[in-house]
């Protein structure tokens, strides 16, 4: 066990959570969510997810407390409810989740230059993957300096970053206009964005996908001075957040219509500033946008690293990716993860992945650990584990929005579709390999019986989605 100096406390916990979650995605809101929807559904979707991610960050807040032997998060939650197979797949999809998450936001950054320096492109050209690769691996050798080295930097990003993005919403607010607001607040003049259920449902995992991080602090609950201090970084960091995301996201429709954000090129926060105010206003924001993603960046690749590594300690995942450095770093589950980003980032000169379909499918990868987390609160309120007799009221309080947060996460796979169940199977199939791997080292039985059928079914779910890739009817 590491020394209360080598833990982190409440503040980088806080800017873990704030700096996993303000990435990319924040940066590109204003014409993410107008191609999908009007004023009006765009307020909804904003509603629907700030209570649901919010009963999310609810159920980690409770858990922290309620289960302070379960370290690691997403993962733990998963395997201590639905057994090992299931809290190693939690494991694999929330990496893989962050693996595209890292590409997709490289991507972004280097499109961004595109539009200062064409030789970057749609930042997935030979020189823009090039200059990611170096990003990448720099990056790489900060976290293996050790946990804690690298939340004190992204503390450090985090400020730097949150300086463009509350200037945006101040100077945007002042150039905002009623009349162009509520021009067309249901997007009737568009009907190709569809009813507002339909406007919504597009929606959602846009809005998803910049709230992912929102654990950010649970996963690292074994590195946290005190047990609170992880609720208190969630729930803190989501508010900022949500408001944040919703003042960007509504003022920028003030500034512009529907169709000419739905049309802008990513990050369109540069083109609405520079409506706003001038062309100063565009640089501002793509420094913004630098500072921001490198941060991100190094937040996620410490995120992704760490939940292979809780695998492995626990023996679901090959022990080799339990290995440390001298610093303490996860350093095996590390190179496996800045290798996976680096083979990615050359898929990306063959398929030319864009930006918006490696955040739609690396949000798709969340979905199902989002599910179990709810179902384990949900299990654990009910059995009453961590509670004491006189608490019954907070029992059937965490009980109530253990529910609210699982039907949530039951409606994000309702709205991300059978197109991301299918290419995320695929995803998640390879994974099984390394949990069989695990297994046999520890001498046991690969699948218990239930889990037998479990596997089946992803087998068959990532056969039909290979099948629909090679016949071209399912495509990223």
């Amino acid at each position: 066990m590491a020394s209360n100096s080598k833990k982190l406390g409440v503040g980088a916990l806080t800017a873990l959570v704030v700096g996993s979650m303000v990435g990319g995605g924040i940066f590109s809101i204003p014409q993410n969510t107008a191609a999908s929807a009007g004023v009006g559904a765009t307020a909804l979707a904003w509603l629907i997810t700030g209570i649901g991610m919010l009963a999310l960050a609810f159920v980690f807040l409770s858990l922290a407390l309620r289960q302070p032997q379960l370290d690691s998060g997403i993962y733990a939650y998963a395997r201590a409810s639905f057994g090992p197979f299931t809290g190693f797949s939690s494991a694999w999809g929330y990496w893989f989740m962050a693996v595209l998450g890292n590409v997709g936001y490289y991507v972004l950054l280097f499109s961004t230059l595109g539009h200062y320096w064409p030789v970057f492109g749609d930042g997935n050209t030979r020189t823009a993957v090039a200059c990611a690769s170096v990003m990448l691996w720099d990056t790489h050798a900060l976290v293996l300096r050790g946990v804690r080295e690298a939340a004190r930097i992204n503390q450090v990003t985090t400020v730097a970053k949150l300086v463009p993005l509350l200037l945006f919403v101040l100077l945007v607010a002042l150039a905002f206009q009623p009349p162009v607001f509520g021009a067309d607040v249901w997007g009737r003049a568009n009907p190709a964005l569809g009813g507002v259920l339909e406007q919504v449902r597009g929606m959602m995992l846009v809005t998803v996908w910049v709230f992912i991080g929102v654990e950010g602090a649970s996963v690292y609950s074994a590195h946290a001075v005190r047990r609170v201090d992880v609720g208190r970084a969630t729930l803190a960091g989501f508010l900022f957040v949500l408001a944040l995301l919703v003042a960007v996201s509504l003022l920028s429709m003030g500034v512009m219509a529907q169709p000419e954000l739905a049309a802008l090129k990513n990050p369109s926060m540069a083109h609405v500033l520079e409506r706003a105010v001038g062309p100063w206003g565009g640089v501002l924001i793509s420094v913004g946008l630098f500072v921001s993603l490198s941060g991100a960046l190094l937040s996620w690749l410490m995120l992704s690293a760490e939940t292979l590594y809780s695998a492995a300690r626990d023996g679901s995942a090959p022990a080799w990716l339990a290995r440390e450095n001298a610093h303490g770093a996860p350093a095996a589950s590390l190179w496996l993860t800045s290798g996976s980003v680096q083979l990615f980032l050359l898929v990306t000169l063959v398929s030319e992945s864009t930006y918006l379909s490696l955040v739609n499918l690396g949000t798709a990868m969340i979905l199902l650990p989002y599910t179990w987390a709810a179902g384990h609160a949900l299990n654990v309120a009910l059995r009453g584990e961590g509670y004491a007799r006189h608490e019954g009221g907070h029992q059937r309080r965490d009980a109530a929005i253990a529910v609210l947060a699982l039907l949530y996460a039951l409606w994000l796979v309702y709205a991300g579709g059978i197109k991301y169940l299918l290419l995320g199977s695929l995803l998640y199939a390879p994974g099984a390999l390394l949990y069989a791997w695990a297994r046999r080292e520890h001498g046991r039985a690969v699948f218990s019986p239930r889990e037998w059928v479990g596997f089946g079914l992803l087998v068959l779910a990532a056969g039909v989605a290979a099948l629909g890739l090679r016949g071209g009817w399912l495509s990223l």
